[in-house]
């Protein structure tokens, strides 16, 4: 391959990704408005109780739309391995629009009363099914697109949108906070991020009909395309989808506590502003976003296996004793401080994760491989992390929830110690080795 090919060949593998991954971003903001602001809105829907009360019921919805991402994952990684990841993938954001656009123009229930809460649920389990699909799919097509010796690279982009979708949450939370009032963004300055993501989800449904489908989804003969994408044939992968769950059990309790649930403690257990706590929570995940590629990067020189290892240790390790410091400080830049770190060690999983579950899986069943168990486990464990940590918080144990995200963290370096490293045994390498052959 002479140079102007190879440069070209770069410009197309990054265009397709930076599409993928805008999509990806908008998703996640969407989804991650509804945390940040849930401390806003939380009495509109649920004006009964003190504000512990409130944020836990919100708390309860924001687990729900994750029981409905296996559900997603399943129907849209059956349609991304039968129908491609260009088509998944845009069906994906359509759903995610219309579920932002009925939260922004739901009346709160001092108008409609129960039914506001309900048509939030509804909402919710929409944005869950759309988010669903969306993992699987994208973690599929960007590890299928990146060139080879550069996947860990190329597939951290979905954390680094994943984590940006949430900055830019936060980013719009602190824009608010300084142009509206207090009240007004109780009343109704809450509504105006979910219009954005409804907005912004259909600008990139047609972005996303632009990108190229996937050199080795279009290389599928269609009698493997017709047994694509079923549980049958997932089935015959167990050892694979054990490896997923163990995978990502403790990272995604680890992530969901250190980014989504952080916020919540900063305020309602250590007691800082709300507008510091945005600061941090900004700065803090903007170092994050950095360190995703960096990381990935590193993985493809030195393995996927000794990232996982170091989160792993580190995390079992460390967690209970940033918690019990975090809440006894008054220093906003101590606070900071401790986040960064328990990001810092997060990103060993964060990073790599998407690669690693693509690895294990052939095209015919990769997008339903990487999302169905992933969806599952995150919809018992990572959906869960906030609401057991309010409700231990509401009986007056919250610190037992530190030892049950350490213990999570320990369930998954087992996987990770006995795994071995999916860089040698990819998937995704082994066919493109046999088409050259």
């Amino acid at each position: 391959m002479n140079q102007s090919t190879e440069r070209a060949e770069t410009r197309r593998i990054t265009g397709n990704i930076f599409k993928g991954s805008l999509g990806n971003l908008i998703e996640w903001y969407d989804w991650y408005v509804y945390s940040a602001f849930a401390v806003y809105f939380s009495s509109e829907f649920f004006p009964e109780g003190d504000a512990t009360s409130q944020l836990l019921n919100t708390a309860a919805i924001f687990a729900v739309g994750f029981l409905m991402r296996p559900i997603g994952s399943l129907l849209m990684g059956r349609y991304a391995d039968r129908h491609g990841r260009r088509a998944a993938l845009t069906l994906s954001i359509t759903v995610m629009a219309g579920g932002s656009l009925i939260i922004a123009l739901t009346p709160s229930y001092s108008s409609i009363g129960i039914l506001a809460p309900i048509i939030l649920v509804l909402a919710r389990l929409l944005q869950g099914l759309s988010l669903g699909g969306e993992y699987g799919t994208s973690a599929t097509y960007l590890s299928e697109m990146a060139s080879s010796g550069r996947r860990g690279f190329y597939s951290s982009f979905q954390y680094v949108t994943l984590v940006a979708g949430q900055m830019v949450a936060l980013g719009v939370q602190i824009i608010l906070q300084q142009v509206l009032s207090e009240s007004d963004m109780y009343a109704w300055g809450w509504r105006i991020p979910f219009v954005i993501g409804a907005m912004g989800a259909l600008a990139v449904m047609w972005l996303r009909r632009t990108m190229d489908e996937s050199e080795q989804f279009s290389k599928m003969g269609s009698e493997s395309k017709e047994s694509a994408g079923t549980i049958r044939a997932l089935m015959k992968y167990p050892k694979a989808v054990l490896t997923v769950v163990g995978l990502t059990l403790g990272g995604t309790v680890a992530f969901y506590t250190y980014t989504t649930y952080l916020q919540k403690f900063m305020v309602n257990t250590v007691g800082l502003e709300k507008e510091v706590v945005s600061w941090i929570n900004f700065i803090a995940l903007l170092i994050f976003v950095v360190l995703q590629p960096l990381a990935g990067a590193l993985s493809d020189r030195i393995g996927r296996r000794p990232l996982l290892l170091s989160f792993g240790i580190l995390g079992t390790l460390l967690t209970v004793p940033l918690f019990l410091i975090m809440e006894q400080t008054t220093s906003p830049m101590v606070a900071f401080l401790l986040m960064l770190v328990g990001l810092i060690i997060v990103t060993g999983y964060t990073s790599i994760n998407a690669i690693v579950k693509a690895e294990l899986f052939p095209t015919e069943i990769r997008a339903l491989g990487v999302g169905l168990p992933y969806a599952l486990t995150v919809a018992v464990f990572g959906g869960t992390a906030e609401f057991i940590a309010l409700w231990l918080k509401n009986i007056g144990v919250e610190s037992l929830f530190y030892f049950y995200v350490a213990a999570c963290i320990a369930v998954s370096l087992i996987v990770y110690w006995r795994m071995g490293e999916s860089s040698k045994v990819s998937h995704i390498e082994a066919e493109l080795d046999a088409e050259k052959r």
